[in-house]
């Protein structure tokens, strides 16, 4: 599959490139980042570098879709679709540079990912958004996403730093998208 260009009324998301990889680089050193991703830390150039030429193979193999999110052509963040299975599921992944945070840029996003996804040529049939357990920020966007929170995985995310509990979610096709109550947000 080609790269596809998406754009919101405030967002263009695009494959990420080479001219992404300093502000990745950046964003990347916020402890927040690792804290709540796969990121590597410390992440340095070579990293990002290696994730651009990465995607650019995932994209052809239809595996990851990612996309770098742009508020007036600079990257602000990113977002994909991992573990793309075309007419079956993916999973819904995103994290933004600190100064982007609060201005609902990753709910933008994901509302043209989620389409997107739930359209042809995927056609998939559930996008299911996991999070380690503490991600408040994750769930409450997550959440207002129309995405049905599932359960605890125990043990059930992992990364260089080892085994962590994880919330799942899910959002089918047919769902409404009307926000659900989740047991660990109250507000």
């Amino acid at each position: 599959m080609q790269p596809v260009t998406l754009r919101t009324a405030r967002l263009g998301l695009s494959i990420p490139t080479l001219d992404d990889a300093d502000a990745i680089t950046a964003a990347a050193q916020d402890p927040e980042v690792p804290r709540w991703t796969t990121l590597p830390s410390p992440y340095d150039r070579s990293h990002a570098e290696d994730f651009v030429a990465k995607a650019a193979v995932w994209w052809q193999e239809q595996s990851e879709l990612t996309w770098g999110i742009r508020v007036d052509g600079s990257w602000v963040g990113m977002i994909g679709l991992h573990r793309t299975i075309a007419g079956g599921s993916a999973e819904i992944g995103y994290w933004m540079a600190a100064a982007a945070r609060g201005h609902g840029y990753v709910t933008e996003a994901a509302r043209a990912v989620i389409d997107f996804g739930f359209a042809e040529p995927l056609s998939l049939a559930r996008i299911e958004w996991r999070a380690v357990v503490g991600n408040l920020a994750s769930a409450r966007t997550a959440r207002s996403l129309g995405f049905r929170y599932e359960g605890l995985l125990r043990q059930g995310l992992s990364d260089l730093r080892g085994r962590h509990d994880g919330w799942i979610a899910g959002i089918l096709a047919a769902d409404d998208r009307t926000p659900q109550p989740w047991p660990m947000l109250a507000d």
